[in-house]
């Protein structure tokens, strides 16, 4: 395994930079480990992330934080739209909304984040995700608007 690099992983078109981050060809991005989820699949226009929540995403009441959920959510529906796009070509979150249908714990267990494109335009894509346990309850849907960006044009 290689360290990240984000050159090179933007020199490939999107699938194959994520597939190549699934096979341990470039170290992963850093969030994951912070927040203890990873992209697990990608197929085009689709992405998925599993992870296991613990007691370092805890908000004051106990309960895991809502953003933990929301980056899950932000990150399967950002890696979806990715999937779709050419070598050179990024995207950046401009919306990510969330709805919570039920807490999550500490010990909830491994879930699982599947983002799909809705939309995907010249300036920017629309995606949907949902976050579910490994028999499938809902615990968090949401959508996301990302903006393509493209390098920019010499002068």
């Amino acid at each position: 395994m290689t360290n990240t690099n984000s050159a090179e992983l933007m020199a490939l078109p999107g699938i194959d930079a994520l597939r190549l981050l699934i096979a341990g060809k470039f170290a992963p991005p850093t969030i994951g480990a912070t927040m203890g989820f990873t992209l697990v699949e990608v197929e085009p226009g689709f992405a998925a992330f599993e992870g296991e929540p613990s007691e370092r995403v805890l908000n004051p009441m106990g309960a895991v934080h809502g953003g933990w959920a929301l980056a899950l959510i932000d990150s399967c529906c950002g890696c979806a739209g990715h999937t779709l796009l050419p070598a050179g070509v990024g995207y950046g979150t401009v919306e990510t909304k969330v709805n919570f249908v039920r807490p999550i714990a500490a010990n909830t267990g491994r879930l699982r984040a599947e983002g799909r494109v809705l939309a995907h335009g010249r300036t920017l894509i629309t995606a949907e995700g949902k976050l579910t346990d490994m028999n499938g309850k809902l615990y968090a849907h949401g959508t996301s608007t990302c903006m393509i960006v493209r390098p920019e044009k010499a002068k």
